[in-house]
């Protein structure tokens, strides 16, 4: 799941999986980070959630995918757009 935060200047874009699906780390890896692993790593929430913010230019678009452990590469079903293997989310 996404979540949007319009800010002034920049988009803040919350990146949101369950509790243990998939099970063990998991991080969001796209163009904004150069696809590098674990630069956003989803923490665990109070309410169980693991979620990790990254703040974007706004009116941008941004195409990502999340890596778990084992190598495990999953897309955003909630992000409603995708662009070859990846998804594409929107500012």
């Amino acid at each position: 799941m996404l979540e949007r935060t319009l800010r002034k200047d920049h988009t803040e874009v919350t990146f949101i999986l369950p509790v243990d699906t998939p099970p063990g780390p998991v991080s969001v890896v796209g163009d904004f980070n150069d696809w590098q692993p674990g630069v956003h790593t989803l923490a665990r929430r109070k309410d169980g959630k693991r979620a990790v913010t990254v703040e974007l230019p706004s009116r941008s678009t941004h195409s990502f995918r999340y890596l778990a452990a084992g190598d495990y590469w999953f897309n955003d079903e909630s992000a409603g757009d995708q662009d070859g293997p990846n998804s594409r989310l929107h500012t």
